[in-house]
């Protein structure tokens, strides 16, 4: 179980007139990067940028560095470090270029950096957030692989650095929200079950929660990538659009609360005004309500357990007809029953699940695999791969890239 505490809250004191806090984010680039560092700026005097990260997008990374100032910067594709060093030099600027992965363990895990946003999308962030957490960091969690693919691992490095884990991803930031919030700063691991009848985890359904199945064949990646509500980068978009994207957030909140899968409902919400819920045995339930707009979950780890301005604008009440919600349709969204299955096998399965959704995904962003066919490739795996426990990184990332190379192999057969 995660731990929710002030220990290594950077931000408590900032307020009586101590040092702003340091952040490094881990994907600057990204769509949550680009909301961090918007919501950064409307608080220059809490926190200072100490480094930045890209995987290719060297050009945009170029820009924030001149922006920004960092200490350092990493870039990931390691054949656009020497024209990004160059730049840097020639637009005046101190920031150190490191390069790779080592470059990204490095920055996650600096010891003058307190707050550490962990943005990187997929399986490709598990390392850099894990050296974060390892280090003991306050950790924003925007990558839910992370804990897809290690979460016993994860969770137990968490609980031995004293690491302050928060979630981002708007629904686990409302469940986390909706919680009793005295047991995660005592203890997180006695969060009273007996008390809580279920949480409800919330999604839009989509682009095509209404679209006639018998259209689904003929799916474009544009279309997929049109999502009615949330503005995301095209892999979240597309696992949106499959509702995989819930299926992984449902595996995550069983690691994050400390949680059985079956007290998680899912529950389609198209205004995704709700982000989530929790329902009390008293027959309570707790929702955290606002716009679909990332910079209020960024906003409320970045300075928890205090409030800052977000930057986001208010619910119009007097605008709001209605909220609706409906049970997920299993045959238009099977994903979320294969996670189910997932969340309650505890060998590699999870890693499996994530790997070929990884490489199904990119191959119908490529037009190289209908839409269809990504749960279908995603489920194959799991039938075909033999589980198997991992206990460390190293196997975790064999089982990866197994996963990865016979999901490649069976897009190519079809």
């Amino acid at each position: 179980m995660s731990q929710f505490n002030d220990q290594h809250l950077a931000v408590n004191g900032q307020a009586s007139g101590m040092a702003r806090g340091s952040v490094a984010i881990l994907g600057s680039t990204g769509s949550i990067g680009q909301s961090t560092l918007a919501v950064l700026a409307a608080h220059p005097d809490r926190y200072h940028v100490y480094a930045l990260s890209a995987n290719t997008r060297a050009d945009l990374l170029l820009e924030q560095c001149l922006t920004w100032r960092p200490n350092f910067a990493v870039i990931n594709d390691s054949t656009q470090a020497s024209w990004l060093a160059a730049a840097l030099k020639e637009g005046g600027s101190s920031t150190e270029l490191l390069v790779g992965d080592e470059g990204l363990d490095a920055i996650a895990s600096d010891s003058n950096v307190d707050i550490v946003m962990a943005a990187i999308v997929g399986s490709a962030g598990l390392q850099s957030t894990l050296a974060a957490v390892c280090a003991g960091k306050k950790v924003l969690l925007a990558n839910k692989e992370s804990l897809v693919m290690a979460g016993p691992l994860f969770m137990a490095a968490v609980k031995a650095s004293q690491a302050t884990l928060l979630p981002i991803d708007s629904e686990h930031n409302a469940i986390f929200q909706c919680l009793p919030q005295s047991k995660f700063s005592e203890s997180p691991e006695q969060i009273n079950y007996d008390e809580i009848k279920k949480i409800l985890l919330t999604g839009s359904g989509g682009p095509f929660r209404t679209l006639p199945l018998d259209q689904f064949s003929q799916i474009t990646p544009e279309q997929a990538c049109r999502h009615p509500n949330w503005s995301m980068g095209r892999k979240i978009s597309v696992d949106s659009a499959s509702m995989m994207n819930k299926g992984l957030e449902l595996i995550e909140a069983c690691y994050l609360f400390d949680c059985n899968p079956s007290v998680i409902e899912v529950l389609v919400h198209p205004q995704s005004i709700i982000h989530s819920m929790v329902e009390y045995v008293d027959g309570s339930v707790i929702a955290q309500m606002g716009q679909p707009d990332m910079r209020t979950p960024i906003a409320h780890a970045l300075a928890w357990p205090q409030r800052i301005d977000s930057g986001v604008q208010s619910l119009d009440w007097r605008q709001m007809n209605a909220l609706s919600f409906e049970a997920p349709d299993l045959e238009r969204f099977p994903s979320i029953r294969i996670a189910r299955e997932v969340a309650n096998d505890t060998t590699s399965a999870s890693i499996i699940f994530n790997a070929a959704n990884e490489i199904a995904v990119q191959a119908f962003l490529d037009i190289k695999l209908s839409f269809l066919n990504i749960t279908c490739v995603v489920e194959e795996s799991l039938l075909k791969i033999p589980s198997s426990e991992p206990s460390s990184l190293i196997d975790i990332k064999e089982v990866d890239a197994e996963a990865r190379r016979y999901a490649a192999s069976l897009i190519d057969s079809l």
